[in-house]
């Protein structure tokens, strides 16, 4: 196969490249093979991936022909590497971890696999999953596709780089305070958080507070098939959200009929400052939901008035950090040194050590009261239009995570490049980043779209009208 027609073939969407596969128009090894030869390409300026499994993924890819029952046989997909995948290694970006093989697959590794997807390989983060960018001491720094200057985004950041740059055609996520919106904002991709609870965290925990699983697509229709594929209650899940009243495949087609929506550019961090293009792709998507008959009514909504949000919401994710971390401790029989971590991972184990557990659950119920304010104001609207990103992709070395005179200042500078995406995971209700423009530069400029909780499908019916109204899909990086 050519060079160009196998770098095409990669930014297709899957259900098309399941449907080349069995109609035997390809064969699974010709697309896996083009995924791999496009990751030995690019990877070694973009910096995307942990591990790749070329035989493996290639042996797998031979045991698939087109009479292969499964949705998606026979699709190169990648991994996060905050996820198991069974025998490979699972680092967290951390040295800390050294190079752990996973003895099991996660629950979104297994459903994949299940479907037919082809692990070609797992893909960086920050260190634990902290921080919006992708730059580690271990791995290095990971590199946007349309800027290798600057961030592809956190801390899904080598997921993104890795569909932006078309080395898979879909890629794993996950959000626990933007980590799949952000990325897709930087890198222009559809990114997901679905409703909290919506796929399952088996096998290690049976609920989280902040943190939900997903995917980035170029599509809103692929995401929607992958959440039908991803959704649903696993065997000892302690909290799960509704099942859909239909697939979210088939919501996503629908007209999502007139709505009322709120905009807001307000910042939820107080005096946290918006750049003019990420304020202007609000007010043309206002103007874009209006020609399509949607009613936008300018939002007041409840924050950016409390200067203590961010240290109630650190009180509460740093725990959750720290927890993994003692996990690795009990799997490696190791405890954790200044010389395993980054000096913001270090100044967050040891914020957490001064944390008792009263002082944790009194900053999570505070955030439970945050949350509940929110969904209550959201609730006279059926969305909410905000900015995706307070300002363009970072340049690399920005938000230093390796910086020891003020390691935890690269947390408080996280908020203000992103300060719109975190109060979803608070009140847990499904949200959205849509690449609906450029900046001038051609840096993607997206929006975030908040649905009503559990309402992915009515959320997915809206963006992707703005798709089909403004459509992006077709939007490339030059390589």
């Amino acid at each position: 196969m050519p060079d160009t027609a196998a770098a095409d073939l990669l930014f297709r969407p899957v259900t098309e490249l399941a449907g080349l596969v069995r109609s035997g128009e390809l064969t699974a090894r010709e697309l896996v093979q083009a995924s791999l030869d496009r990751i030995d390409q690019l990877n070694p300026s973009i910096n995307a991936f942990v591990d790749v499994f070329h035989e493996e993924a290639l042996a797998q890819a031979d045991t698939i022909g087109g009479d292969d029952p499964r949705p998606f046989a026979g699709v190169p997909v990648a991994i996060k590497n905050n996820r198991a995948v069974e025998g490979k290694r699972l680092t967290l970006a951390a040295e800390f971890t050294g190079d752990f093989l996973a003895p099991y697959d996660h629950n979104v590794t297994r459903r994949l696999k299940d479907a037919g997807f082809i692990v070609v390989g797992t893909t960086t983060l920050p260190e634990y999953g902290i921080l919006p960018t992708t730059e580690t001491r271990r791995f290095g720094p990971t590199r946007n596709p349309w800027d290798q200057s600057r961030t592809p985004g956190g801390s899904s950041g080598g997921s993104a780089a890795a569909v932006a740059s078309g080395m898979v055609p879909v890629a794993h996520a996950n959000d626990g305070g933007g980590s799949t919106r952000i990325p897709a904002a930087c890198c222009g991709l559809v990114g997901l958080k679905p409703q909290r609870g919506r796929i399952s965290l088996a096998p290690e925990a049976g609920h989280q507070f902040l943190v939900q699983d997903g995917v980035l697509t170029r599509t809103v229709a692929e995401t929607a098939a992958l959440l039908d594929l991803l959704a649903g209650y696993e065997l000892g899940d302690m909290a799960w959200a509704p099942p859909p009243a239909e697939p979210f495949a088939d919501a996503a087609a629908r007209e999502p009929g007139r709505l009322r929506i709120g905009m807001t550019t307000k910042p939820p961090i107080p005096d946290a400052p918006i750049d003019p293009g990420a304020v202007q792709a609000v007010q043309d998507a206002a103007a874009l939901l209006e020609s399509l008959g949607h009613e936008v009514i300018e939002a007041d909504p409840p924050w950016g008035d409390d200067p203590s949000l961010l240290e109630t919401f650190t009180a509460s994710f740093g725990p959750a950090v720290c927890s993994q971390i003692q996990l690795i401790g009990m799997l490696t029989g190791r405890e954790p040194q200044a010389s395993d971590m980054e000096p913001l991972s270090w100044a967050i184990w040891n914020v957490c050590k001064n944390i008792d557990s009263t002082t944790a659950l009194l900053a999570e119920m505070q955030l439970h009261g945050v949350g509940r304010a929110l969904i209550t104001f959201i609730a006279q609207y059926d969305a909410l239009l905000t900015p995706a990103l307070a300002e363009a992709p970072v340049t690399l070395g920005t938000i230093d995570p390796l910086d020891d005179a003020d390691p935890l200042g690269a947390f408080r500078r996280s908020g203000e490049f992103t300060p719109f995406t975190a109060p979803f995971n608070i009140s847990g209700q499904p949200a959205i980043s849509v690449p609906l423009y450029q900046r001038d530069d051609g840096l993607p400029l997206a929006v975030q779209i908040v649905g009503q909780p559990a309402g992915e499908g009515a959320l997915l019916a809206l963006a992707g009208q703005l798709e089909q109204a403004h459509p992006w899909a077709d939007r490339r990086p030059s390589l």
